[in-house]
């Protein structure tokens, strides 16, 4: 299921000032040296017929200066903690003078079932260069090594493909030198009330955390790039945590400062080593760089910047009523084409949650032009809301089922239902209906992504099932806590641990930017143990 973007002749439009802006609003990165934490084994075991993959404590680090290793032996450092950053090691021979180079392969996992899967088997539709593998020829002995690359990682094995029998090697001086925009002791642990909450909420913002680089990256091992929908719930978890807004000022500049030449929004945005939109196009992340707008002003009341962004966040508007709607104000099916994301859910139409993310898109919009003094662009704006809400109702809605329907094949999924309930269709009474129906009936187009399961939550809260959403959230991202995650990661399905879209776990982010939101829903709407209002 390959999904990407590829335009021939791709052409882009630049504006410059916005870019400087942007490249001024770079930050220095926090550099923390983490030593490794001690030494351990990986194993596959099955557990009620399941398999599982189990780390046990080998050795403590005091003990590795006994420790020879030649050809074919390996060695799994554990740093106790996801680690974003630079590895650096002392490779040292022992015996008899060595009279050949070393030859060792090093392996970094932020899982540690990635130790146990065969690299070189990997054939999936992404590119097999993400791995996270380097091998190396040691010449001169001994050797300080000092890796270039940054990596995600919390266990880094070593594995010595060859020395001599003459000579074997000892390992020491195992570190990382760690990297991020901001640094845990800047939040204030959240005291719900309840561990399991406390936990959620500290790794939440844990992988928040090291998502935060030089821009708010979706996933540190891959895709390590600003993807817009990303960048949405990244920026409300950090308006409760970090409270970094020049990061998402600068992502916002960077956005707006490259587009397509038509002016669409990039899906993405690479920042190194030039600033370049991808020629990837999604409709959905397009269309939510209006409401990250409002929530930056509304976080801090810049209204130079809202003044300057507000035309490419009523651009993206217009540019879907203009070119994605068809006579009846319905939204275009594109079927298979990567042309709205939604959710990673195989075979999921994405028509219906496409109209619902215009609506959800148009209410932002709204708030901005109301706070622009923009009164024309906010009438005209309730007015096309009305007449989208109508047309989804009728395309959509299915009097029988009880639900919303997308597609020719008139598909019933989770996504197209909670996506219709944040973009206010329905009053919230019906909507509170609607998903408890949902739940009810449990569409087989099921949750793939914790992005997904966000908007889940966020429209039980709104619908008032805080307490519901409370179990939810305990249940899915508690769920990856039971499985050994210490941050969150970018698919996780509770049926099958070891799913991925990619074809390989190997190349699945285990620490993702979209799954950081409970620290967002935790504290916006449950400050203290408490309920504050949903915002309407």
């Amino acid at each position: 299921m390959a999904s990407f973007g590829m335009i021939k002749d791709f052409q882009v439009k630049t504006n410059r000032t916005f870019l400087d802006r942007a490249a001024a609003l770079e930050p220095v990165l926090h550099k923390k040296t983490i030593a490794a934490g001690g030494i351990v084994t990986v194993h596959n075991i099955m557990t009620d017929g399941r398999q599982e993959t189990v780390v046990r404590p080998f050795a403590d680090l005091s003990q590795l200066a006994d420790m020879r290793f030649q050809r074919g032996d390996k060695v799994i450092f554990d740093f106790g903690d996801h680690q974003v950053g630079y590895v650096s090691f002392q490779a040292v021979p022992t015996g008899s003078h060595y009279d050949a180079p070393a030859y060792i392969r090093l392996t970094f996992a932020e899982a540690a079932n990635e130790l146990l899967e065969d690299s070189d088997a990997y054939d999936g539709w992404l590119s097999k260069s993400w791995i996270q593998e380097e091998v190396l020829h040691l010449d001169l002995l001994p050797d300080t090594v000092k890796l270039p690359r940054r990596y995600a990682f919390r266990y880094m094995q070593i594995e010595v493909l060859d020395t001599s029998p003459k000579y074997a090697l000892k390992f020491c001086d195992i570190s990382c030198e760690s990297v991020s925009a901001v640094e845990m002791e800047q939040v204030k642990p959240l005291c719900f009330g309840d561990e399991r909450y406390d936990n959620i909420d500290r790794i939440s913002v844990k992988t928040l955390k090291d998502c935060m680089q030089k821009v708010f990256e979706d996933g540190v091992k891959r895709d390590r790039r600003l993807w817009l929908g990303d960048l949405r719930l990244q920026a409300r978890a950090n308006y409760v945590t970090f409270q970094n807004y020049d990061m998402v000022k600068r992502c916002l500049y960077l956005f707006a400062g490259m587009t397509f030449a038509d002016g669409r929004i990039g899906a993405c945005f690479f920042h190194e080593p030039e600033f370049c939109v991808d020629d990837t196009y999604l409709m959905d992340y397009a269309l939510l760089f209006g409401p990250v707008l409002w929530d930056y002003y509304e976080a801090t009341g810049d209204a130079d910047t809202l003044r300057e962004l507000y035309p490419q966040a009523m651009s993206q508007i217009d540019i879907c009523m203009d070119t994605m709607l068809d006579e009846n104000y319905v939204v275009i099916d594109q079927g298979d084409a990567f042309w709205c994301f939604l959710d990673w859910g195989k075979g999921l139409n994405k028509q219906a949650g496409a109209q619902a993310v215009l609506l959800y898109a148009m209410r932002y919009g709204i708030c901005l032009a109301k706070a622009m003094g923009d009164s024309s662009r906010m009438r005209q704006l309730q007015d096309q809301t009305e007449t989208l809400k109508q047309a989804a109702v009728e395309a959509f809605w299915d009097e029988r089922l009880q639900m919303f329907v997308s597609g020719s094949e008139r598909q019933v999924s989770w996504a197209s239902q909670v996506w219709m309930i944040l973009a206010h269709v329905f009053d919230r009474d019906k909507s509170r209906e609607l998903i408890l129906h949902t739940r009810q009936v449990n569409p087989e187009v099921r949750m793939v992504t914790p992005y997904m399961y966000h908007h889940y939550l966020d429209a039980l809260i709104w619908c008032g099932e805080k307490e519901l959403a409370l179990e939810e959230m305990d249940r899915y991202w508690g769920g990856m806590i039971k499985a050994g995650a210490d941050t969150f990661w970018e698919v996780y399905n509770p049926d099958n641990r070891y799913e991925s879209p990619y074809g390989s776990t190997l190349v699945n982010s285990y620490c993702h930017a979209w799954s950081c939101t409970p620290t967002y829903l935790l504290r916006r709407f449950y400050k203290d143990g408490k309920y504050d209002d949903a915002r309407s």
